[in-house]
């Protein structure tokens, strides 16, 4: 990253109306409240592939022991807090204006730890220079996006293609080691949609995943039946928990699930 932050243009992702000093003032006080944080989304998008586009909030990672601190520090300012998922996400409200405090993935399955904020990256937006999801960590909070509603493949590829060189590959495979044929998914993806640029994954990494996939496929089939593909979208694939049989990975309330679905 350069000495010097890019700047972003707010208006330019078309923030809901009235929203900006709220989005001034809540980037202050992230900075005031000594808690490390991470800007993401849509803006860190921005910072490493210069894709705007509109937004309707902000989402902001943190690690999961420093989410109370993070959350009580607004609260000490007169902002309303919600804890939507304890296992992954909260939120500061000031009226009908929002941001997200992120803590872990919405498959509750990978934490935000300090290797996030091992990489420095900052960009300037809204009267204040923050700290930005590094290249690594960015496409790893966007892997298992992949909902009927959204599918963040598209942003994998471009940060793929922009910043190739400044991803840590050998840490992104450390923490996908569970989930490594969902990492596979998106390079194989990246291979399609960039024929020509193939070279901007390490042929280390793609010879290691494609190793694993035909070892794999010498195995006998496991015990237990799993359907691994709430993981991906909690909602899409309820009815292989609830009428296929298939055990769950996912802990997220069926309840909640089939009211979403109707």
């Amino acid at each position: 990253m350069t000495d010097t932050p890019p700047v972003l243009d707010a208006s330019a992702f078309d923030p809901p109306p009235n929203s900006q000093g709220f989005y001034t003032d809540s980037l202050r006080l992230l900075g005031e409240s000594g808690v490390p944080y991470l800007l993401s989304g849509t803006y860190a998008l921005s910072c490493h592939t210069g894709i705007i586009r509109p937004t309707k909030d902000m989402d902001v990672f943190c690690k999961a022991g420093d989410a109370p601190r993070l959350l009580a520090w607004f609260k000490q300012h007169g902002y309303a807090i919600e804890v939507e998922d304890d296992r992954w996400i909260g939120k500061v409200w000031q009226g009908e204006h929002f941001f997200d405090v992120i803590y872990n993935l919405s498959s509750a399955s990978i934490p935000v730890t300090e290797d996030w904020f091992r990489d420095t990256y900052e960009v300037e937006i809204y009267g204040s220079v923050v700290p930005v999801t590094p290249p690594t960590e960015f496409i790893l909070s966007k892997l298992f996006i992949q909902d009927r509603y959204r599918y963040d493949g598209a942003d994998v590829a471009h940060v793929i293609l922009k910043k190739h060189d400044e991803i840590d590959w050998k840490r992104l495979l450390a923490a996908m080691e569970l989930q490594w044929e969902v990492l596979l998914i998106h390079l194989l993806n990246f291979r399609f949609i960039y024929p020509t640029e193939r070279d901007c994954v390490p042929r280390w990494l793609f010879d290691e995943l494609i190793d694993r996939a035909r070892l794999q496929a010498d195995l006998p089939p496991a015990n237990v039946k799993v359907c691994r593909g709430r993981l991906l979208s909690p909602r899409d694939y309820l009815v292989d928990i609830c009428d296929w049989g298939f055990a769950d990975v996912v802990g997220k309330g069926l309840e909640e699930q089939h009211e979403r679905k109707a």
